[in-house]
Formats: structure tokens, sequence, C-alpha cells
């Protein structure tokens, strides 16, 4: 239960694409990261058993500053840190298939 003065800081778009722009250089598929809503110290990296990302951003503690602990969690669990790859989407990797993006007409 949380008391009636405890306030949030909620996570903005702009703190998304600080993670995603650490994930993504580790060709980290942005499906497979969760990021909570609320900011919470001390903030955390976790990788579960199937693979998600699991992250909660600090309160006291930009993304930009905190991206780099990002980073050296990804790294000290073994992922591979190389900028630049091109993240493919899962439906990209139904050979054969046609977009059928026809409603967006």
């Amino acid at each position: 239960m949380t008391d009636d003065n405890e306030t949030f800081t909620l996570i903005t778009m702009d703190d998304m694409a600080v993670v995603f722009s650490v994930t993504d250089d580790f060709a980290i598929h942005r499906e497979s990261v969760s990021v909570e809503l609320a900011r919470e110290d001390p903030g955390e990296v976790n990788v579960t058993d199937r693979g998600a990302i699991e992250i909660t951003l600090p309160a006291t503690q930009s993304p930009a500053e905190f991206a780099a602990t990002i980073r050296a969690e990804l790294e000290a669990r073994g992922y591979a840190y190389n900028p630049g790859q091109v993240v493919a989407n899962e439906s990209d990797a139904d050979a054969g298939e046609e977009d059928d993006d026809d409603w967006l007409s």
C-alpha cells in the first residue's frame, strides 16, 4: 500500500528513446524490452529466464546517466555491443509473405 502523499515520476517518450538507444545497440528486439512506467530508485536492469529485459529507471538519476548502467548490465549478461546493427521485426522473418498494408491507404 502506498502513502497518499507519495508521488510518482512517470517515464516519458524521451526516456524510452534513451533506453532503446542502448538496447538497439545490442540488437535486442524492442518487444523484448519492458520498462516500468514509474521511476524508482535505485533503478534496475533484469533479464528474465525467457530473455526479456526488464528495466526500472531511477527517480534521482537521468536516463542518459543510467544508460551506462544498462549497457554495463547487458554486457555482463553476455549481450554483444554492436552499435548500428539493424534489428528486424519478428514479422520480417516470415520469408515470402507480402506486407498487406492496403488498409493504410
